[in-house]
């Protein structure tokens, strides 16, 4: 007999400030072929507080991905992945930078502080879709994430 294991819900949270992007990245990911659940914060102060469990995020569930933006209020994406690889309990999720900046600098910084991608966000609509699809292919089809 085979083991057969339930298919695991992916969590991902999705960092990002543009309403477009967000509800486009939704329906994207609801379309795909991997069940996932997608929380959503809109700046780098509340994404801290998700992922350390703080405030109105006590019972968030930790995220299996990160997508982040660069470009936040309140705390820009820098200092969010600077944070996130710096602390012990979230530095193995892996963050995609997914970001509008196409600036040397920016992709080296990330980098720099241990993003484990940087995709700058195509403007053409069906160019985008193609990039989130491209994450789930292979994010959350090809890659063994670590365990939570």
């Amino acid at each position: 007999m085979y083991d057969m294991k339930p298919l695991q819900l992916i969590q991902i949270l999705l960092i990002e400030d543009n309403p477009g992007d967000i509800r486009l990245t939704k329906e994207v990911l609801k379309e795909g072929k991997i069940t996932n659940q997608l929380n959503v914060v809109t700046d780098g102060e509340e994404a801290l507080f998700f992922l350390k469990k703080e405030g109105k995020h006590k019972e968030a569930i930790t995220p299996d991905l990160i997508l982040l933006d660069l470009n936040l209020p309140k705390k820009d994406g820098r200092q969010v992945l600077a944070e996130i690889k710096s602390d012990p309990k979230l530095m193995l999720i892996p963050v995609i930078v997914l970001t509008t900046s196409d600036a040397e600098l920016d992709v080296l910084n990330m980098y720099a502080h241990h993003a484990n991608c940087y995709i700058t966000k195509p403007v053409d609509f069906d160019q985008f879709i193609k990039v989130i699809q491209s994450i789930e292919n292979f994010w959350l089809t090809i890659v063994k994430l670590p365990y939570r």
